[in-house]
């Protein structure tokens, strides 16, 4: 198993990206994340007016996985996530949808112990750890860790946790796999623009599928198939994602498009999963026991 620190890290998908390590398909890795502040808030004393704003959101790596080129599919299965047992929420002025019920910055430090967090005397909370950033590079320019798209990136998906596998898809030779934004706990939608900010360790596995083309990210389970896409409306996150996946439906199983669609509205979810990020991030959810009726498999077409 390779190990790649936290020390290595970016801040921007980009293909011009230096890989700090080179993968061939099928690695296992344990990827050391800082938290989405780059770890710099550590006591109830750190504000987020005293944080260097231009160090948010790092994502570990990036990882060069030599088989893959433009136009696949990088396969990378979450096998596990652990994290530290300290955690960071905050809220302010300005910040998510109840930004304007807020007068200033607060910051709040959280510890977790036995898979709980204290959030304080009275309540602690069940940890749901989950990844809010992985990505890889588009094809030219590059894209803020802090924003998510078709590359993945900051989707803040609380499906994206221990057990599930994410496609996505590839636009630059060695993919330029990264990985960051831990977080402990995150409501859907995030409402007030941070879950429980965490550092920790991510174990993966990544293969590189040359018969199977994405145009979003998917993700997969043991109980439900998800389509995720992200747009300027959380309308349009949703429209896409519904969209995305009716056409894989299509091409899959032996039903037509009126069947799809009635399917898809009697057993499966629009959900949402961030709005407060540049780009609105929406997910599509289908049970698996339904598309198991009819032997769906992703990687068929």
């Amino acid at each position: 198993m390779i190990e790649i620190k936290s020390t290595d890290h970016f801040f921007n998908f980009s293909p011009k990206n230096k890989p700090v390590v080179k993968v061939s398909s099928g690695t296992i890795l344990e990827v050391e994340t800082m938290d989405c502040f780059s770890n710099q808030i550590q006591n109830p004393s750190d504000t987020l007016n005293s944080i260097d704003w231009s160090k948010i959101n790092p994502a570990t790596g990036p990882i060069f996985v030599e088989e893959a080129e433009e136009g696949d599919t990088l396969k990378i299965e979450i096998m596990n996530i652990s994290i530290a047992n300290q955690g960071v929420i905050v809220s302010g002025k300005g910040e998510g949808l109840l930004g304007h019920l807020m007068d200033d910055l607060h910051v709040k430090i959280v510890q977790i112990k036995k898979d709980m967090i204290i959030f304080d005397s009275k309540l602690s909370i069940p940890v749901n750890k989950m990844i809010g950033v992985i990505g890889v590079a588009p094809k030219s320019g590059e894209i803020s860790c802090g924003i998510p798209g078709p590359h993945g990136g900051n989707m803040d998906n609380m499906m994206i946790t221990t057990g599930s596998t994410l496609y996505l898809p590839v636009y630059t030779k060695g993919a330029l796999l990264g990985i960051g934004d831990l977080h402990a706990a995150m409501g859907d939608g995030e409402i007030g623009v941070s879950g429980v900010e965490v550092a920790g360790n991510v174990k993966i596995r990544v293969k590189v599928l040359k018969n199977l083309k994405i145009k979003d990210p998917v993700l997969s389970d043991d109980q439900y198939f998800t389509t995720i896409s992200s747009a300027k409306t959380i309308d349009a996150a949703i429209k896409q994602s519904a969209e995305e996946m009716a056409n894989i439906l299509k091409e899959r199983l032996p039903l037509n498009m009126h069947e799809i669609v009635m399917l898809m509205s009697i057993s499966g979810h629009a959900e949402i999963c961030q709005v407060v990020d540049p780009l609105k991030t929406a997910r599509f959810v289908m049970p698996n026991w339904i598309l198991n009726a009819y032997k769906f498999d992703l990687t068929s077409s």
